[in-house]
């Protein structure tokens, strides 16, 4: 199966059930007669864009452009491992390759207080309108961390 056609099979995987694991996908495909290395599967998942989301207290993997319905902040401080501020930027570190996922979740969901992100392989910055801002952002994540 050629990669275009195995990432809308995951992608329609993730959409019709609430798959919480690499290794639930991985099933699912190898049901479908599919079958890929962990690694393949990895790098696939970051490819489509998925993000493991938690609400109410069930995780589980939803592609980047359906999380306008996820509480931002949730989001965050389920994926990040630290938080730094410095004036009116936030420096948030994630797992490795979700910090560029992350960003695009945080400029499509339009927080009045973000003016922009830049993100590396596990570092995000945050550049908020001002240090009151960046100040209740830090705040609620590290309430929810």
């Amino acid at each position: 199966m050629k990669k275009k056609a195995r990432h809308d099979l995951i992608k329609k995987m993730i959409t019709d059930e609430k798959l919480g694991t690499q290794k639930d996908i991985q099933t699912r495909l190898e049901a479908a007669g599919i079958y890929v290395t962990q690694t393949t599967l990895s790098r696939d998942l970051r490819e489509i864009g998925l993000i493991k989301v938690k609400k109410n207290d069930q995780l589980y993997y939803v592609l980047a452009q359906e999380t306008k319905r996820i509480d931002l902040i949730e989001l965050l401080s389920y994926h990040l491992r630290g938080v730094a501020r410095a004036e009116f930027t936030l420096v948030l570190h994630t797992r490795l390759g979700e910090a560029s996922a992350l960003a695009n979740i945080i400029d499509e969901n339009a927080d009045e207080r973000i003016l922009g992100s830049l993100a590396g392989a596990d570092t995000l910055l945050l550049i908020c309108c001002n240090q009151e801002s960046a100040k209740e952002i830090e705040d609620q994540i590290l309430e929810r961390m």
